[in-house]
């Protein structure tokens, strides 16, 4: 009893001092919480991103088109044509996401629905975020290794109660860590592109008269 205690005893201290390490250097979060570094992008994402490194990849464009409620499709066609699917789609905002080494073209498709008013592309690192989350996995999993050795030899039932009660808590840290590091690799693989949506503003019958005479009177006085 004595001995298996001063096991415990141990393991627990260990699991305490691997959190104090992992909380000295947090994870950075990716994408809701904007942690990783950006970086300017210049096309063919893929080759961009150097051997083992985590680099995700978004694009923001405004477009113009003539009307909000026939755009939808077109841009569900274009992430679909691209392998990718639509992540949110609404009367002015659009986000879809694409496979990564096609995010050039279906942004080049995408332009062709309407006035590209807007684009902007960054690149993320999130390298650093994606190896923490790869250490504290693996000691997690460690530590539940040796916590089911030493529920083998527990004897009393509150011993076991006690073995069983860190092994939920690190199956649950291990769900947690495979869960973001899943997260990270299908970002790295599905670029991602948000599309805000404006529709183009149509004059009424006294502007289109107002315009008929702007061009007749700069006919008059520019011609080429």
């Amino acid at each position: 009893m004595r001995q298996f205690l001063i096991l415990l005893m141990c393991l627990l201290l260990a699991a305490a001092l691997s959190s104090c390490a992992s909380s000295q250097k947090p994870a950075r979060e990716p994408i809701l919480e904007k942690a990783g570094s950006d970086f300017a992008y210049e096309g063919n994402a893929p080759e961009q991103a150097q051997a083992n490194r985590k680099a995700l990849y978004f694009a923001y464009l405004t477009l113009v088109v003539e009307n909000l409620d026939s755009a939808g499709q077109p841009i569900t066609d274009i992430a679909e044509k691209y392998g990718g699917y639509v992540n949110e789609m609404g009367t002015y905002q659009a986000t879809i996401r694409v496979e990564s080494g096609q995010l050039d073209a279906a942004i080049a498709d995408l332009a062709t629905l309407g006035k590209l008013a807007r684009k902007n592309i960054v690149g993320q690192d999130v390298t650093e975020a994606y190896q923490d989350y790869q250490i504290r996995l693996e000691n997690a999993q460690k530590a539940r290794d040796r916590y089911l050795e030493l529920l083998n030899k527990a004897e009393t039932v509150e011993e076991i109660l006690k073995v069983e009660r860190e092994l939920e808590r690190l199956n649950e840290t291990i769900d947690l860590l495979k869960g973001k590091m899943a997260r990270i690799e299908h970002l790295e693989a599905y670029s991602t592109i948000t599309v805000a949506l404006r529709e183009r503003k149509k004059p009424g019958l006294l502007g289109y008269i107002g315009l008929g005479v702007y061009h007749a009177v700069k006919w008059l006085f520019v011609r080429n």
